[in-house]
């Protein structure tokens, strides 16, 4: 086994966006794959942190008093019998292309413990950290086009949506900046690189520890390095991997559809990069711990989300790649059934939504449902490692493969996780 490659460049490199090459690499690992691509060739990946209200959101409560139900009110959808918060105006016009699911459930009420569940598919382990399941497609997939395989707008959210026992190259990449901000500018594509000049197999050497170069001296370690080197400088010298994080090149018109804000100008970053061959972009929007004041909360956020999601979806469609793109929508956990004493709804595992779209995904439907009052599941509950399977199902990979952890030990990508077959297409 080669030892750890050290890279010493902080962003680019660093970021471990060279999808099958990197640290405890081997040949094998660059030339070999398992998983075949599914009717999924892409995932957006939308979280919203803090545990967004389903019941201000996407499964709103009618019949039931106002402290459990909330002030706001539901609106009609373009599917019959599918209602949404009134804030959700322009998501009501594209219900046709969703599967909803109102029964998601698991029993940690912490986010940092929800957290993990949702970014990994497994309950939170002492004994080991799990890869997120951005990092399970990159390593399985590796990049396409010359796109790095798992992107993170505007940087990884939270320590859970790593790598854990996989290396380290099978990362994110950052951009370090957000795409909504006027200078919006991802640093290390701007690097001009004259390929002329470079000895690549020198600065390829370079790049491992000393330990590295005076142990193995192999035939197999040098075509390694120079794979490794070859793909580094094709991520960051690539024109179309430039082109690909320029919101500048769409037009005024579809950036105002999106929203000129922080949602929409994720989100509409995430369809330029899909489209490019990501195969995995992750984003995060808004902060929907709502303790206090829910009602102004979700006036003050849902709005830029509806209209973004709306865009990104209706445009997806429009251009042919929301067959193959799947976009999800999570929280950690939803909130409480009942309003609080200071107009808020505290955090509450038991019964929340989620949002999947394309993909091979039905669209138009509801999946499980929560009690009257916003309790429990009522029918059809949805566990994380479901969930999770079902993402990895419709991308080709098979969950119930083994990867091998530290020391030897082979750990499935899903334990115990089912194919939710009645939302698949």
């Amino acid at each position: 086994m080669l030892h750890h490659v050290h890279i010493g460049r902080r962003g680019f490199l660093q970021a471990g966006v060279l999808a099958a090459i990197g640290h405890n690499m081997t040949l094998a690992d660059i030339k070999s794959h398992s998983s075949v691509e599914g009717t999924a060739k892409s995932v957006i990946f939308i979280y919203l942190p803090g545990g967004i209200a389903a019941q201000e959101s996407f499964d709103p409560k009618i019949n039931v008093p106002v402290e459990y139900r909330g002030s706001m009110k539901p609106i009609n959808t373009n599917v019959d019998g599918i209602q949404l918060n009134e804030s959700l105006v322009k998501t009501a016009t594209i219900a046709d292309k969703l599967t909803i699911l109102r029964s998601m459930t698991h029993g940690e009420a912490a986010h940092e413990r929800g957290t993990h569940n949702i970014f990994t598919g497994y309950k939170p382990s002492p004994a080991i950290q799990y890869p997120s399941i951005g990092a399970v497609v990159s390593h399985e997939f590796g990049s396409k086009n010359s796109i790095p395989a798992y992107i993170s707008i505007p940087n990884q959210s939270n320590e859970f949506a790593g790598t854990g026992y996989l290396s380290s190259s099978f990362g994110s990449f950052d951009l370090n900046s957000d795409p909504a901000s006027d200078n919006f500018k991802v640093k290390d594509l701007a690097l001009q690189i004259d390929a002329k000049r470079f000895d690549k197999r020198k600065k390829a050497l370079d790049l491992i520890n000393s330990d590295f170069i005076n142990q193995n001296k192999s035939a197999d370690t040098l075509m390694a390095m120079n794979s490794f080197y070859d793909k580094a400088y094709d991520l960051i010298g690539n024109s179309e991997t430039q082109e690909a994080f320029k919101l500048e090149k769409e037009s005024p018109e579809t950036r105002d559809r999106y929203g000129r804000n922080t949602a929409g100008a994720r989100m509409l970053l995430a369809r330029r990069l899909v489209e490019a061959g990501a195969r995995f972009v992750t984003l995060t929007y808004g902060s929907w711990d709502m303790h206090d004041g829910i009602e102004n909360g979700i006036k003050s956020q849902l709005p830029a989300f509806d209209q973004g999601f709306a865009s990104l979806i209706q445009d997806l469609s429009d251009r042919g790649l929301l067959s193959s793109t799947l976009v999800c929508v999570i929280s950690e956990f939803g909130r409480t059934p009942k309003i609080n004493s200071t107009g808020g709804r505290d955090h509450w595992p038991r019964v929340f939504s989620s949002v999947l779209a394309g993909g091979g995904i039905k669209g138009g439907i509801v999946y499980g449902s929560s009690d009257t009052t916003g309790s429990e599941p009522q029918n059809n509950p949805v566990e994380i490692h479901d969930w999770a399977t079902t993402i990895y199902h419709q991308m080709g990979i098979n969950a119930d493969k083994e990867l091998m952890a530290p020391g030897g030990r082979p750990i499935e990508i899903v334990d115990f996780g089912k194919i939710i077959k009645d939302i698949i297409i």
